[in-house]
């Protein structure tokens, strides 16, 4: 189990307790928080899920895979550093505290 915080474009916060093994995109649909539309239901084959994750996080999260920095590259303002796929991120106990910031727009 693991808390996530989402931080929604405007700054309003949700953080949700998830268990390992479903994906942060999974999270935030369950949970009912804006700003994640995932479309393609988490086949990584959009960028409708696109989020920052905070600075503090980058290190620690498993590498992108090529498929995921294909779609990432669709993404609606693309940070380098920053964005990833909700729906890339699986949950395990590693990413208690993982907080991710929405983008203003999904692509």
């Amino acid at each position: 189990m693991a808390k996530i915080t989402y931080i929604e474009f405007g700054g309003k916060q949700h953080v949700v307790d998830l268990p390992n093994g479903a994906t942060v995109m999974e999270g935030a649909r369950k949970n009912d928080i804006p700003g994640i539309l995932a479309d393609c239901g988490g086949a990584c084959a959009c960028s409708t899920c696109h989020v920052y994750v905070d600075p503090e996080w980058i290190d620690r999260l498993p590498p992108m895979q090529p498929m995921e920095e294909d779609m990432v590259d669709y993404a609606y303002e693309p940070d380098p550093a920053r964005s990833r796929l909700a729906c890339q991120l699986q949950v395990t106990d590693d990413l208690d505290g993982l907080i991710v910031q929405m983008p203003e727009m999904q692509n």
